[in-house]
Parts: structure tokens; C-alpha cells; sequence
């Protein structure tokens, strides 16, 4: 849990600054052939560390969408809750790309900016 504490009414002083940063999660092979198995995705490169490691990538890496599912726990762990929110929710993503492949037996993390806040009357 965070050592800091924010308050929605912080929030507007805060943009373009760093909320807080997580701490770091192993990507082993056990957490990316479970993740497979719950999304069907058995694709060799994700699943066969023999066969992956004669691709370019020396070895199996993680779905795309493994470290991407990690956000919520993620924030929780560098910010927490928002105190006076009365919940929090998945907005979206844009222009969302996954430039780097995270290979098996590294570790990530989510370092947390805040870009905007928009008020429920706002809208």
C-alpha cells in the first residue's frame, strides 16, 4: 500500500505529476502459461521455452496483454483509493501499443502520471 494518500479534491493540483510507482512483479513462466491458460492463447512463443528460444527473442515472452491485466494492481499498490471517489473503473486505453516484448524471468512494474482530470459534471 502507498505511503501517500490523495483525496479527489487533490487531484487538480496533481496534473502532470507522478502519483507513485508500484512494486515490482516477476513475469515467470508459471504466471505466463497460467495466463494462457485462462485466455486460450497457447501460441508456442508464449508456452514452449525450447521452441521459443530458436526465435529471435531466445526464449518464451509474455502476452502482450499479461502485464496490461497487472494495472489495476498496479495503481492500487502506488496510489490506492482516491479518497470521496465513490468507485473506480477501467476507462479505456489509447493509441495503446505494445513496443517491447517482456520475456520470461523479468520483472514489471507501473509507474503512475496523473494526465487529466475530468469532473462527473464536466462531461
Amino acid at each position: 500500500m502507498p505511503d501517500k494518500r490523495y483525496s479527489l479534491e487533490d487531484l487538480g493540483s496533481l496534473i502532470g505529476r507522478e502519483l507513485g510507482v508500484s512494486a515490482w512483479h516477476a513475469v515467470d513462466q508459471e504466471r505466463v502459461s497460467d495466463f494462457a491458460r485462462l485466455t486460450e492463447d497457447f501460441q508456442f512463443i508464449h508456452t514452449d521455452p525450447e521452441r521459443a528460444a530458436a526465435t529471435p527473442f531466445g526464449g518464451t515472452i509474455a502476452h502482450g496483454f499479461l502485464p496490461l491485466s497487472l494495472l489495476s494492481v498496479f495503481f492500487y499498490e502506488a496510489v490506492g483509493e482516491i479518497s470521496g471517489a465513490s468507485m473506480s473503473i477501467n476507462y479505456g486505453f489509447d493509441s495503446l501499443r505494445f513496443i517491447t516484448p517482456v520475456r520470461t524471468g523479468k520483472r514489471v512494474r507501473g509507474r503512475f502520471v496523473l494526465q487529466d482530470r475530468v469532473k462527473k459534471n464536466d462531461r
